[in-house]
């Protein structure tokens, strides 16, 4: 599978660039006065500066209120685990803890919501079979 692009807002580029290489492992790439390529997880993302953040609505998911902007990464199990001991040992807030969603069911996965400093929703999820991850029968 070849590396997905995303685009996204920022308000301060030297914040995200340390949330996203600090907190969350990306390694930086091109840089410039006013964006900044970051590999998260092999996948090219890049902070633009913005004057100011758009509003975030949430909708209802599972009991949750889950951000409809976010982005993020569908891990392996194992790296899912490793992403949240990390994230918990630099006691990172969370907007969705970790916890599995739609327990029971062939979509159940692992998910957690964090926020960088500009409000950018990031989720990571992983299925315990990564079959289900398009499937359209649940």
């Amino acid at each position: 599978m070849r590396p997905f692009h995303l685009a996204f807002p920022v308000i301060n580029l030297e914040e995200a660039i340390e949330f996203y290489t600090d907190v969350l492992g990306c390694i930086t790439g091109r840089r410039k006065e006013e964006s900044c390529v970051l590999n998260l997880f092999g996948h090219q993302i890049v902070a633009h500066i913005v004057p100011e953040m758009p509003s975030v609505s949430t909708n209802p998911v599972d009991g949750k209120r889950v951000p409809a902007m976010h982005f993020g990464v569908v891990l392996t199990m194992d790296d899912w685990y490793e992403l949240r001991r990390n994230l918990q040992m630099k006691n990172v807030d969370f907007v969705i803890g970790p916890y599995e969603r739609y327990q029971g069911t062939p979509g159940a996965q692992a998910t957690m919501f964090v926020k960088d400093p500009s409000g950018n929703h990031i989720e990571f999820k992983a299925f315990a079979d990564d079959k289900a991850i398009f499937d359209d029968k649940w």
